[in-house]
């Protein structure tokens, strides 16, 4: 297998070629994919720009004729995409290291995002020290500050050009491999509003021989579990937190995305779902929140998250949703609905007690589960009766279907 190198040549060409002969020397096998498109490179990829763009549905001369630089990057991203992936395909990617500014990241990773997690990735991005979710998505991407512009090689680029060579060439050659003795995972999801419920019910799933994956339900964690189960990966499903369908639904900075508790029912995978932290959408500091929601009742987790309680129409909103989605499963599902409340400050005297909001969220969920089978405990979600009713109920899922993780 080869290490993949894509980068811009025409721009980043001898930055890419101080990478490419260290990971030779280092013992590598190096595919180079030329996604540049406009200047001479210094050198011809492995795999030419003329490649890359037809990989895309067009060519390189299209694309030049349409003189717009975002529509060459996404050409090119898309590109390097299908080429790598086809490649992996093939059994032949044994780990992908782009490089680059604005227009690099977004090509390189977006290549990374298509391969499963455990390919080794490496991008070194001169915006690698900020934000970057949309970069590195729910995958195992490894981004690595440039510090200084990819923009010729002095003291500093090549130190830390280097050593991101040195760290794709470690991950290859140490890469990590299944054991026979690994147990079948399961993934639950949490919050902290809903840690006491999952750490005991993860103590009775260990306990019946299966390998627990606890999902921190912040919006990457959601979309990670996602991508694990449409990976094959996942023997069942415990989404006792399924917090992140408010911070979609009401606009906080949690949001796991629309296609949020869809995977398990389409991969025919166990699962037992929960209404665990529906009760509050997620915001940053108070003068980071929407002047909209002026009024509404909130609570200050801590100096840099507040929550916000979810109303009536919410819930029932919410309520709806998560029926509806857990009633397209194709495998066994169950509904668990904890009477006494959803999350660790929704409880009698707690600060989002809403018995009227809870009703209607569980009145809506009532409404369109469709054949899903729905417990009704008087309990609440963090009790220890709850957290072990769920866990014994997927357990029982799980033995009696005939679903088993690739």
């Amino acid at each position: 297998m080869s290490v993949y190198l894509l980068a811009t040549l025409d721009t980043k060409g001898p930055e890419a070629a101080l990478v490419r002969d260290r990971l030779i020397e280092l013992g590598m096998k190096i595919v180079v994919v030329d996604t540049g498109c406009v200047g001479t490179p210094p050198f011809p990829g492995d795999i030419s720009r003329e490649a890359v763009f037809a990989a895309a549905g067009t060519t390189l001369a299209a694309t030049l004729a349409k003189n717009d630089r975002g529509v060459a990057v996404t050409k090119a991203a898309a590109g390097a995409t299908a080429v790598v992936l086809e490649a992996f395909r093939r059994g032949e990617v044994g780990g992908v290291i782009a490089l680059g500014g604005s227009a690099g990241t977004t090509i390189g990773t977006a290549a990374m995002r298509a391969l499963p997690i455990g390919v080794p990735k490496v991008m070194v991005s001169t915006l690698a020290s900020g934000d970057v979710r949309q970069w590195v998505g729910d995958k195992d991407i490894v981004m690595c500050n440039s510090v200084v512009d990819i923009a010729g090689i002095n003291r500093i680029s090549r130190q830390i050009l280097l050593n991101a060579a040195a760290a794709m060439a470690g991950m290859v050659q140490h890469r990590a491999v299944a054991s026979k003795d690994d147990k079948p995972l399961v993934a639950a999801t949490m919050f902290g509003v809903t840690t006491p419920c999952v750490q005991r019910a993860r103590e009775v799933l260990e306990a019946a021989g299966y390998e627990v994956l606890v999902f921190h339900a912040t919006g990457n964690g959601g979309q990670a579990m996602e991508s694990l189960i449409r990976e094959g990966l996942i023997a069942g499903v415990l989404d006792i937190t399924t917090t992140e369908l408010a911070d979609d639904l009401v606009g906080g900075v949690l949001s796991a995305g629309p296609s949020r508790l869809t995977a398990a029912a389409k991969m025919k995978v166990p699962q037992v779902v929960s209404v665990g932290a529906t009760d509050m959408v997620n915001f940053w500091a108070p003068e980071t929140i929407p002047t909209e929601f002026q009024g509404r009742r909130f609570y200050k987790h801590n100096a840099t998250v507040t929550l916000m309680r979810t109303t009536v129409e919410e819930c029932k909103l919410l309520g709806q949703e998560i029926g509806h989605k857990v009633s397209t499963s194709h495998g066994p599902s169950a509904i668990l609905l904890p009477l006494k409340g959803v999350s660790a400050i929704d409880c009698e005297g707690g600060p989002f007690d809403d018995p009227e909001a809870r009703k209607a969220l569980f009145d809506a969920i009532r409404s369109s589960h469709g054949h899903v089978e729905l417990i009704n405990l008087d309990a609440h979600i963090n009790d220890s009766a709850f957290a072990e009713a769920a866990a014994e109920k997927l357990i029982q899922l799980m033995k009696s279907s005939h679903h088993a993780p690739s």
